[in-house]
């Protein structure tokens, strides 16, 4: 892989989870991706043995973010379940999920935003937001958070700089000249939409590693992804795979 690069001041690349560090008009943000809390479940009821871990490991690994990096705030980019329907296991271990946050964070601070899986909310008071601006300095400088399967007029307002979303789950597949051999890896995306900077982050589920954005076949349904950003914008974003223990810049999508 190819050296570390240092990323933005602005914000970090944390194992699957992005940062932003304390300003003095702002809390530190802890942004997490796409976790679909249930998936296991669903794969069980299909018949497929699998065990039971998806709620330990995604409670140990928000509990090892929460330790390296002390955010004020956590917001969740959405398809915070998996299922579309109701499903009594969904709904507990999310109450399971946010007592382990209310732990760490005031409610307030604490930021659900509403996902194409979220057809139901789970989650009581703190209610499931379509977007959320975080703003910056008099108000310019501000990032919104989304989903990604649907815009709203709100975040590509003049004082919003950045958008967080995730949402497509996507990964890079690197492999020999012969093909013979491939590994798949998350990743991040970073490029420009109607001139504001853009950040797609991974799933945070590990069952999955999610869907190659340089690896695709037309006519198979990955043109536009079903997400606020074209294909065709996408192929010149930047690729940041995650590594072991590092994130890796790889230039383009379309140079890969």
């Amino acid at each position: 892989m190819k050296n570390k690069v240092k990323r933005p001041l602005n914000y970090r690349f944390i194992s699957k989870a992005l940062y932003f560090p304390e300003t003095k008009t702002r809390k530190s943000i802890l942004a997490i991706g796409d976790l679909h809390i249930g998936y296991e479940a669903m794969l069980i009821k299909t018949g497929l043995l699998t065990p039971m871990t998806q709620m330990k490991n995604l409670i140990n690994e928000l509990n090892s973010l929460i330790r390296k990096t002390n955010p004020g705030k956590i917001i969740f980019i959405g398809d915070i379940k998996h299922s579309f329907g109701y499903e009594a296991q969904e709904r507990f271990s999310f109450k399971e999920a946010y007592e382990f946050l209310k732990k760490h964070f005031n409610e307030k601070d604490i930021i659900f935003i509403k996902g194409n899986h979220d057809t139901i909310d789970y989650s009581f008071e703190n209610k499931l937001r379509n977007y959320y601006i975080e703003k910056g300095r008099d108000g310019k400088d501000g990032i919104a958070f989304i989903h990604g399967h649907k815009a709203f007029p709100e975040i590509y307002d003049k004082n919003v700089k950045t958008i967080v979303l995730g949402h497509i789950h996507p990964s890079v597949v690197f492999s020999d000249k012969d093909t013979s051999k491939k590994e798949k890896y998350k990743c991040f995306l970073t490029g420009k939409f109607k001139k504001k900077d853009v950040v797609i982050l991974p799933s945070f589920f590990d069952i999955s590693i999610g869907q190659p954005v340089n690896e695709y076949s037309e006519g198979y349904g990955y043109e536009d992804y079903f997400s606020i950003i074209p294909r065709k914008t996408i192929l010149n974003f930047k690729v940041h795979a995650i590594g072991k223990d590092k994130v890796y810049d790889f230039g383009k999508v379309k140079k890969l």
